[in-house]
């Protein structure tokens, strides 16, 4: 898999603990996508600063500021569609292996 380690440890304990579907399993592996992305345009960002300066020595926005925070929001999207950010999340959760609360 070509997400980072620590993504895929997550996305691992989350088949463990619950019952995932396939379509469960695509929208987490989209949603570490998004994580990674988010991650690496903060890594970037906190490199080179928020700013950068254009042909016309004019400060802009960094452009990995708006990878970011489209990252975020493709990750909190991918994560609502699952249902599993929080107990009673519409839709419904996915049901935990082996009943477990």
């Amino acid at each position: 898999m070509h997400l980072k380690p620590a993504t895929r440890r997550w996305i691992y304990n989350l088949q463990r603990e619950y019952e995932l579907e396939d379509h469960h399993l695509r929208l987490l592996i989209l949603a570490g996508e998004a994580w990674d992305r988010c991650c690496q345009a903060r890594e970037l960002i906190e490199l080179e600063g928020v700013t950068i300066k254009d042909r016309f020595d004019q400060l802009r926005p960094h452009p990995a500021v708006a990878i970011e925070r489209d990252s975020r929001i493709a990750f909190a999207r991918m994560l609502r569609e699952t249902g599993l950010e929080v107990e009673g999340a519409e839709p419904p959760r996915a049901p935990r292996v082996g009943g477990r609360k």
